[in-house]
């Protein structure tokens, strides 16, 4: 095991456009940085142009760079949207295409939407079980009526920052754990 800081994504779950995930992951990096305790870096799973699971041979070069990212970070947030009471397509096929790259590995999860997120939170918990990430027991749930001015623009509550900042203790926590394990 290197003693070097531990390398967090923040994965934003959304590849909509006109998506507010990236105001999101942002002020988690802006909470995160303050911290100086891993190198954290916002990953956007648009900018890997990701085809859908199973119409390639799995050799894009997209898929190639996003198992190279994920095999290259120790932990994760996963800043996550509902739709439909889920996770978003984007976020499962991103997941689904890399597979040992996640094994062995933390995540927390930051969610949202009108029930806070809680739903999409509960399914990506099952997916990553199956990929061998443990995730995190705090889990900051942000609302679109009270962080989000006209649904679009993040105002988070000031209970959300202490939140994040419990998040990311554990996050560090378990991902230096499991680092021994891999």
């Amino acid at each position: 095991m290197t003693k070097g800081k531990l390398n967090i994504g923040i994965i934003l779950g959304s590849t909509r456009v006109g998506r507010v995930s990236p105001q999101v992951g942002d002020w988690v990096k802006q909470i995160a940085d303050k911290r100086a305790d891993a190198n954290y870096e916002v990953v956007d799973i648009a900018d890997y142009n990701l085809p859908f699971l199973g119409t390639t041979d799995g050799t894009d070069s997209g898929i190639v760079a996003w198992n190279k990212k994920i095999s290259h970070l120790d932990g994760f947030v996963f800043i996550v949207q509902e739709y439909n009471h889920s996770i978003t397509g984007a976020l499962k096929n991103a997941l689904d295409l890399a597979r040992e790259p996640w094994n062995n590995k933390a995540a927390g999860i930051v969610s949202y939407g009108s029930t806070g997120g809680a739903r999409a939170a509960e399914h990506l918990r099952g997916i990553l079980g199956e990929l061998l990430i443990a995730d995190v027991r705090v889990h900051p749930t942000l609302s679109l009526f009270t962080d989000f001015e006209n649904y679009t623009t993040f105002k988070p509550a000031e209970l959300h920052f202490t939140n994040v900042d419990a998040m990311l203790d554990q996050v560090i926590s378990w991902s230096s754990a499991l680092k021994t394990l891999r």
